[in-house]
């Protein structure tokens, strides 16, 4: 009896335990990925109350936050002491996990700060979480002590000309560290390009540093903790400089053009705190020592890169190295940019390629081919007499004969050249300048050649790959594959349209939908949060905003396509990342644009000003860049006042997110007087469809809301009968139209001929790409036949919103409208002929979606959902009844709700977690 009442007490004991821990348990919670900003330890922000991030796991379903506490200290050692001098949160009653903004201490430059994070949820309580870290840039102009030094000429080897010839400038200098050093930090900005050392170590792993702004307008600085490189006693530190967007590709050329900021400069501030608790600061001036005749002889982004090995300069980043002939530097005008911290991805080597063949074209020329069109440089290994010199030359694709096809990249020469030291085996790549390129010509290399002396470094922004994608379509297959590779190759520091030829520009038009679908590939939210900034920096005082930003070329050509891009990236940058910040940052100069495009261009409700029409729609003849049939374009006064119409949708919801009512009511208003004006003048009612009829005349109202609902039915079939008589059941839009495509035709009934369209292998198709032979996706349809003067075989425009449907109604990953940043996953796929299978997965802010189905007699569907997350499932079936989850009635699942039948789709809420779906179909 006794031990009866002992055992009974203990029991209620471990009961009461368990109570006070939360069930911890039953669930397991565990937190990872802390991030700052969403970055993972940003070192030098510039955000005085910056955003932090955690994602939650646990065994079980349904778990979701109900409360969080976070500690940031001034240092490790009081983290791991729980205290946090600089924020205590205590327990708040929330269930957001991300963009959760700090409301502690005032934070000053140079501060250092660790952070942890602890969560109680439905199902158990977290343990503190491992430790993550920010520190804080400069974060007043007076807290920059360094001077902007470099050299304002050119030197007699060089060329300021049109095919500009500037060789890289080094400096250096040697500095003493007498006591034992605590916390050693540098910041620097080194415009265009730099490669930073100390000691002779290479500081940081990025390549291709500093990333590309409108210097005029910010200049970006870096920061790196260093404390582990400065020694007691003492040092170097050396800084190359490039020349990047800085020391412009083609100086004295066009000026009306061309923008162009000068010669290369740098700011450095190098930070040693002692453990006594002075500093001692080193900064950039007239005390360092500099020389342009070293071994980078020019760099020029369009051109390449030449590097004289004989022009080493041995030891010059280490102490001891004799710099008396080295010139002083100047100090320099200072850029008339504002300082400002990166906050983004840095450029790294992301990955290396093998060549995959490699043959003897002429006597002492080879063309190398890497089996893949890529964006990056050729690292070679090399071994000859002193002086030998090995050129490399670029290009996408090859002429009849093995040649290389060089007319589509104008004038730009990339060529790069190495001249050898001699002596032992030689290993080098370029540094200041990038490629986009599959094959390589090869002369003047001494020796036998051989495979294994070359390898592709394939350069990009160091964006994680977030998604991934597969379903039992080749074609289909095989077109992400070559989406990866285009997107990938085009993100430097800024999205580009091309890596190749004369241009690589950062064309608003080619990402207006684009980044939406790339989010689904890459965690792509940093990059584009810089690029509404490189805009918004590009707004003349007017309200007008370029097609290009930053504008390196001065295209100030007033339309609603291209700059609407502005708003279309705040909205994708909302809905995937549930990021609020750009809508708030930028709204003004959003509402500024649309007030200056209405008062100097609308007319009768109608905007009148239009550019670029529905750019690239396949053309009549295979020659033709394009189409001069008037039956193929659109009207550019109906894109114009579409778009219109649907950037005041997208600000009025902007507008009420941010308690601006009655710019709500003015976008409103404004929206009916447009739809009944471009009614009145687009639509036809005898033909019931708009204008001359193309699809992308008919889809813009239909998919923007200014179609009346009656008339909707009819539109519609003009769009489906133009596509499968006239058109061929092929796509037949340009880069405008095809941004609604797939989404058009898919949510208006018809995803059997949206699949038709995306499965097609003839021309014209992103099939027809892949079946000739592209690794990426080309500027234009006709690629393969059309004049070189435009004509890139890595583009990403036409991509339209493919990438979208690909994820959001083959793999059914979509996010919710009310709940974004996939707080709320919305899954419902498409089922149609041809598709059996779709495999896919997503890293949302929240954690990983996974979506796997196959439809053989059954359908069947392996669904995750991450933590503190939900999902809106639409099931295909018949009934409710034909459904079951992990071998039972899905009725009797945990952490799953029927809502309702959809037509043929049976709809549930579902907690996190994993679920195993079958359905009779």
């Amino acid at each position: 009896m006794r031990i009866f009442k002992y055992i009974k007490h203990f029991s209620g004991v471990l009961v009461s335990i368990m109570m006070l821990t939360g069930y911890a348990f039953a669930a397991d919670i565990q937190l990872q990925n802390l991030r700052c900003e969403m970055l993972f330890n940003p070192q030098g922000i510039d955000v005085t109350a910056p955003r932090l991030s955690w994602q939650l796991t646990g065994s079980g379903r349904n778990i979701q936050q109900t409360a969080y506490e976070i500690l940031v200290a001034s240092s490790a050692a009081k983290l791991a002491a729980n205290q946090g001098d600089l924020w205590t949160s205590g327990k708040v009653s929330s269930n957001e996990s991300i963009m959760v903004a700090y409301k502690g201490k005032a934070l000053k430059s140079g501060t250092a700060c660790y952070w942890k994070v602890k969560v109680y949820t439905n199902n158990g309580v977290s343990s503190w979480s491992a430790p993550a870290k920010w520190s804080v840039g400069l974060l007043n102009a007076a807290d920059w002590k360094a001077k902007w030094i470099g050299y304002e000429k050119g030197f007699p080897w060089d060329s300021i000309a049109k095919f500009s010839r500037l060789s890289a400038r080094y400096f250096r200098k040697e500095f003493t560290s007498a006591a034992k050093v605590k916390r050693a930090t540098a910041y620097i900005s080194g415009l265009g390009h730099y490669e930073l050392y100390l000691n002779g170590k290479y500081i940081g792993n990025e390549v291709l540093t500093q990333m590309p702004t409108d210097y005029n307008k910010s200049v970006q600085y870096s920061t790196y903790d260093v404390t582990a490189d400065v020694k007691q006693g003492k040092n170097a530190i050396a800084n190359v400089l490039g020349n990047g967007r800085y020391f412009t590709m083609r100086p004295i050329y066009k000026p009306k053009k061309v923008k162009e900021f000068g010669f290369p400069k740098m700011l450095l501030q190098l930070d040693v705190e002692y453990e006594d608790g002075h500093h001692q600061l080193v900064i950039s001036d007239q005390t360092w020592r500099m020389t342009a005749d070293g071994p980078i002889r020019t760099n020029n982004e369009y051109d390449g890169e030449e590097y004289d090995a004989t022009k080493e300069l041995p030891g010059w980043n280490k102490i001891g190295f004799n710099d008396t002939k080295w010139l002083k530097p100047q100090l320099t005008p200072v850029p008339t940019g504002k300082l400002v911290a990166q906050m983004s991805e840095p450029i790294k080597v992301m990955q290396t390629l093998k060549p995959q063949k490699l043959a003897e074209l002429k006597p002492g020329t080879w063309i190398m081919d890497m089996g893949q069109n890529m964006t990056g440089w050729i690292k070679l290994k090399v071994k000859g007499k002193r002086g030998d010199k090995v050129t490399l030359r670029f290009a996408e694709t090859l002429e009849k004969d093995g040649s290389l096809y060089t007319a589509n990249l104008r004038d730009a020469k990339v060529t790069d050249t190495y001249a050898l030291k001699g002596g032992a085996e030689e290993t080098w790549h370029p540094v200041f300048v990038f490629h986009g390129f599959r094959y390589v010509e090869i002369t003047g290399y001494p020796g036998k050649l051989k495979e294994s002396d070359f390898v592709g470094e394939v350069v990009y922004d160091a964006l994680a790959t977030i998604g991934e994608f597969e379903t039992s379509n080749a074609t289909i297959n095989q077109v992400y594959k070559n989406t990866w590779w285009g997107v990938a190759g085009n993100y430097k520091g800024m999205p580009i349209d091309c890596p190749q030829r004369n241009e690589r520009m950062p064309w608003l038009g080619d990402r207006a939908t684009g980044s939406l679908g790339e989010s689904f590939i890459f965690d792509n939210q940093k990059l584009y949060a810089k690029w509404l900034n490189d805009i918004e920096e590009a707004q003349t005082p007017e309200g007008a905003i370029p097609d290009v930003a930053p504008a390196y070329w001065n295209y100030y050509s007033d339309n609603m396509t291209w700059p609407g891009t502005y708003i279309l990236i705040a909205d994708m940058l909302y809905k995937q990342y549930g990021d609020v910040r750009p809508i708030e940052k930028h709204y003004p100069s959003m509402k500024k644009w649309l007030t200056y495009m209405q008062t100097k261009y609308m007319k009768d409700y109608i905007l009148t000003k239009d550019k670029y029409g529905d750019w690239c729609v396949p053309p009549e003849s295979p020659e033709l860049i394009h189409a001069k049939d008037s039956s193929r374009t659109t009207n550019g006064q109906l894109i114009a006042t579409a778009y219109y119409h649907r950037m005041l949708f997208l600000m009025k919801r902007f507008a009420k997110m941010l308690g601006k009512e009655d710019d709500a009511k003015a976008y409103s208003a404004l929206s009916l007087k447009i739809a009944d004006a471009f009614n009145t003048k687009f639509y036809n009612t005898q033909t019931q469809q708009y204008d001359n009829g193309t699809v992308t005349a008919n889809l813009l109202p239909l998919y923007f809301d200014i179609t009346p609902v009656n008339n909707r039915k009819a539109v519609f079939n003009n769009i489906v009968k133009r596509i499968t008589t006239i058109d061929n059941n092929h796509i037949a839009t340009g880069v405008i139209g095809t941004q609604w495509l797939m989404r058009g035709l898919t949510e208006y009934g018809r995803p059997d001929l949206a699949y038709r369209i995306a499965t097609n292998k003839d021309y014209p198709s992103w099939g027809y790409m892949a079946e000739r032979g592209a690794t990426t996706i080309w500027e234009l349809w006709n690629g393969d036949t059309a004049n070189p003067s435009m004509n890139s075989g890595n583009h990403v425009m036409l991509l339209g919103d493919l990438i979208v449907w690909y994820y959001q109604n083959l793999a059914a990953i979509k996010a919710g409208i009310n709940q974004p940043g996939f707080k709320q996953v919305i899954m419902k796929p498409i089922m149609t002929n041809g598709l059996d299978f779709v495999k896919a997965s997503y890293k949302t802010p929240y954690g990983i979606v996974k979506s796997e189905w196959k439809k053989d007699k059954d359908f069947t569907w392996n669904i995750t959902i991450p933590a503190n997350a939900t999902a809106l499932i639409s099931i295909p079936a018949k009934s409710v009844d034909g459904i079951t989850e992990g071998g039972k009635k899905a009725a009797e699942a945990e952490g799953l709700k029927f809502v309702k039948m959809d037509g043929d789709y049976a709809v549930y809420e579902a907690g996190s977690g994993e679920y195993k779906f079958k359905s009779v179909f």
